[in-house]
């Protein structure tokens, strides 16, 4: 076997990943680069492109290729995925003209969802892109750029996501792949597998400021010399059209099958199930997947391991003393705390809706909820109440999947929540049913790996690349208690629908005060 290596490299919301794997699929070396977000106000969810994806790019393949002694030539093809739909202006030269919009958890384009609905009718935009428009929806937010920054859509050559804009800085070539041109909604047509020229040309964006889609495993070009001289990497090295962090994570976990799911418990929580066509849902997204002849149906929610950090940095300050002095993570240490409360946190329920709500919900204007404080509620309480919560909108995401025909038949768990083995029992617990746990867990830079390993021919498709990865255990649900969780999954149902109106109230009321802090 010739001696070659796949580079994998995945931006996240918190962290960026890269991988070396070799060509039996084990991993050589990893390195992970921390970064943040910036929320420049209440609904705004922002990336530096340059500072944060180009650069922690830039640091992961030299650290990888100075720890490992890996030759720039061994490396034989490179992967990439990001967070998405992300939207990222950039001018004829690839220059970023304004930080990146993130996905759903960015909301600012509430407004363009109800004008684009109202023009296009909810009919046509649901026949072309299969789905309903919602804040994960990059066309909304381009219309946004338009109407609210006339001078940078002015400007604009393309409109990019963020693996593809890395894609761009690599090969200069502007691409995107089938699977993430999907989030373009509703730009693109899932079934044609192409753009919608009229709804860009008028409405939108000009079709040329759109890039050039692929399949996830085709090569858009190769590494140029300018990239090459900043990363460490050898010109021409080919460069995949890549996807977005979740096709990638659930390549990474050995989804293959109609009936796979993937269950990822990162920054945010995104399930992508498998099945035999593309399926017409009223409260899910449908798309393609990494390669052709394959669909999947797609979920969210907005906050998910988010939600912890949130906490951790609001109310774990002793926590983190701790991890300053010994070293013992913050995260570990509140996961102890939370197993002192007992089940159903005292009959606390949290709505975890803090960054608006994607699937089911749809509700850019959905607010956080601590319900039922009294005094004898302890931050223990507090913590395994957020926890619960997540799994509470897990099991109603899977409810509504169950009404739309579709049941998974294997479940595999990927993501930073893992590292918390209560969460993933009370997930479990509540949602009843059996979680695969794959031994690798490196997460979306592995699946790139894979995807670039198809690309030259060492795989043959995902349902080879599966083949690669080990399931190490299961979680099983524990019914003991069940009882408990049935009346506080009741509960948590019913005080979204008692306290909409007033989140709608609560919204207008933030917005306003933040006008009046501006003044």
């Amino acid at each position: 076997m010739q001696k070659g290596y796949l580079l994998g490299v995945d931006i996240g919301t918190y962290s960026s990943k890269g991988v070396l794997v070799n060509q039996s699929g084990a991993v050589v070396a990893s390195h992970t680069v921390p970064h943040s977000i910036e929320i420049p106000q209440p609904g705004f969810v922002e990336h530096d492109a340059e500072k944060t994806w180009w650069n922690d790019f830039v640091e992961i393949t030299k650290n990888l290729l100075k720890r490992t002694g890996v030759k720039p030539q061994d490396v034989l093809a490179i992967g990439i995925s990001g967070i998405g739909p992300c939207v990222l202006p950039v001018d004829e030269n690839g220059n970023p003209l304004r930080p990146a919009i993130l996905y759903g958890i960015d909301t600012r384009a509430t407004k363009e969802i109800e004008y684009l609905e109202e023009i296009l009718s909810e009919e046509k935009i649901f026949d072309v892109t299969g789905t309903h428009l919602s804040s994960q929806a990059i066309g909304p937010k381009i219309l946004w750029i338009k109407r609210n920054e006339p001078e940078i859509y002015r400007k604009t050559r393309w409109f990019l996501t963020s693996q593809s804009y890395l894609v761009y800085k690599l090969t200069g070539k502007a691409a995107v792949d089938v699977y993430s041109a999907g989030g373009y909604a509703p730009l693109f047509n899932i079934f044609t597998h192409k753009w919608e020229t009229e709804i860009a040309k008028d409405i939108i964006a000009p079709l040329k400021c759109l890039p050039e889609v692929f399949w996830s495993h085709e090569v858009v070009g190769g590494v140029t010399s300018k990239a090459a001289a900043e990363t460490g990497l050898s010109a021409g090295t080919p460069v995949i059209a890549g996807t977005t962090d979740a096709a990638a994570e659930a390549i990474s976990v050995g989804l293959s099958k109609i009936g796979d799911m993937m269950l990822m418990l990162g920054s945010s929580v995104f399930f992508i199930v498998r099945t035999a066509q593309i399926i017409r849902t009223q409260h899910f997204w449908s798309s393609n997947f990494v390669q052709e002849n394959s669909s999947v149906l797609l979920g969210g929610m907005s906050t998910g391991g988010s939600l912890t950090t949130w906490f951790r940095d609001q109310f774990g300050q002793f926590e983190l003393e701790l991890e300053k002095r010994n070293g013992k993570n913050a995260y570990e240490a509140l996961a102890e705390l939370a197993l002192e409360s007992p089940k159903g946190s005292k009959g606390l329920i949290v709505l975890p809706y803090f960054a608006g709500e994607r699937t089911p919900l749809h509700d850019p204007e959905a607010k956080g909820v601590f319900f039922g404080l009294t005094l004898s509620h302890t931050k223990a309480d507090l913590y395994r109440a957020v926890l619960e919560s997540i799994a509470y909108g897990i099991r109603h995401n899977m409810e509504l999947i169950a009404e739309e025909g579709v049941r998974p038949k294997r479940i595999l768990m990927a993501g930073g929540g893992l590292k918390n083995p209560l969460w993933t029992q009370l997930i479990a617990d509540i949602c009843k049913v059996r979680l695969s746990i794959p031994e690798q867990q490196i997460g979306a830079s592995y699946g790139d790996a894979l995807l670039a390993a198809i690309a030259i021919g060492l795989l043959k498709g995902i349902e080879d690349a599966a083949e690669w990865v080990k399931i190490r255990g299961t979680v099983e649900p524990d019914q003991s208690d069940s009882e408990i969780y049935e009346m506080k999954y009741n509960l948590f149902r019913e005080l979204y629908i008692n306290t909409k109106t007033l989140m709608g109230k609560v919204h207008s009321l933030q917005e306003r005060l933040m006008r009046i802090s501006k003044q």
